[in-house]
């Protein structure tokens, strides 16, 4: 839910430079591990920055306090969706933690944050001293928020809202931004109804109680000539619950049993819910390591949108899957998509 900073291009395998930061990290640490205990935060920044950099120049990175080691490395798409799953490969790859170190692919809640001041553009951003308006529009699983700090009124608009979403990467972790966070603003005029940010996390708490898992959502509509559709969709969906499926897997089912307006009746109806069902089991399984996000039906077509770590077999799987599929010639396209384009009328 970034509003501003860098568009990334679709990434390249990732696999080679993680591999050879890793490498660089075991090389490197007893110079890391001197830099941090000495509280040089230049020297560091000099050896991680590059290091980093060489996985993806849009990846960002920081030094916390650890959970259980004494410091935490994080390495983070900073919101990026096209680069989420390359910063949870690199942290899938990191050595284990030990007393000194751990590390995470995004920020993480911090329960000390209103107790901190960062400096922004100079001035000191003491996050006690936030205030929030929060608004969760009808039928969305998402709060707005409209953030509020006495220093905005010295800041431009743009410095304002990193600022705000910064400070709510503290208060939720990244991660929950990513699922619970809609619009963001941040104004220089306090609005009235505005809480302390503390009561954030009980807000977004109270939304997240109303979505079970496995909800669905019924969608109509019709195709660019004109004719009915129908869509399902997982309800909410949203990539950061499913971080390495990156693949992108498009079956593509013909049907011979419809009505007048192009949908599944009587024998097909069965059948392609049975061949749901069954792709819901193999992609689900252990060597699956896929998840199906939405199908849409029209013109004696039915198409379902798989997600998938593409280390898995839920191609596999659906490749073996249409082959007994007895009502035309079905089809299957795989195809990289990391930032869920094809879904992207769906994503909630």
């Amino acid at each position: 839910m970034r509003l501003f900073g860098r568009k990334s291009e679709s990434p390249a395998d990732p696999a080679p430079a993680i591999e050879r930061f890793w490498a660089w990290w075991a090389e490197a640490r007893p110079e890391l591990d001197a830099a941090v205990t000495a509280g040089e935060t230049g020297r560091q920044a000099e050896l991680i920055g590059p290091a980093v950099t060489a996985v993806h120049p849009s990846l960002v990175w920081e030094i916390t306090p650890g959970l259980r080691a004494d410091h935490a490395l994080v390495v983070t798409c900073a919101g990026d969706p096209e680069l989420r799953a390359v910063a949870h490969r690199w942290a899938a790859a990191a050595p284990p933690a030990d007393r000194l170190w751990e590390f995470h692919p995004s920020r993480r809640a911090d329960p000390r944050a209103t107790t901190l001041t960062v400096d922004v553009d100079g001035y000191g951003f003491t996050l006690g001293e936030l205030t929030l308006g929060l608004r969760v529009p009808r039928g969305n699983p998402r709060v707005d928020v409209v953030a509020y700090h006495p220093i905005f009124t010295l800041l431009p608009e743009e410095t304002r809202v990193e600022a705000a979403l910064l400070a709510l990467d503290r208060l939720l972790g990244e991660d929950e931004v990513a699922r619970w966070v809609g619009d963001v603003s941040a104004v220089a005029i306090e609005p009235m109804d505005a809480v302390p940010a503390v009561h954030l996390p009980g807000v977004v708490a109270d939304l997240a109680s109303g979505y079970g898992d496995d909800q669905w959502a019924l969608l109509e509509g019709e195709t660019a000539g004109g004719a009915r559709l129908v869509a399902a969709a997982r309800h909410p969906l949203r990539p950061v619950d499913y971080p390495v499926f990156d693949q992108h897997i498009a079956i593509t089912l013909p049907y011979a049993h419809h009505d007048a307006e192009g949908l599944p009746t009587g024998p097909s109806l069965e059948a392609l819910r049975d061949f749901e069902e069954r792709l819901a089991g193999r992609i689900g399984g252990p060597d699956g390591g896929g998840v199906l996000a939405a199908h849409l039906s029209a013109e004696g077509r039915r198409v379902l949108h798989v997600y998938a770590d593409p280390e898995g077999r839920a191609a596999v799987h659906a490749e073996k899957l249409v082959a007994g599929w007895k009502e035309g010639r079905p089809r299957v396209d795989v195809a990289a998509d990391p930032g869920w384009a094809a879904v992207a009328p769906f994503l909630s």
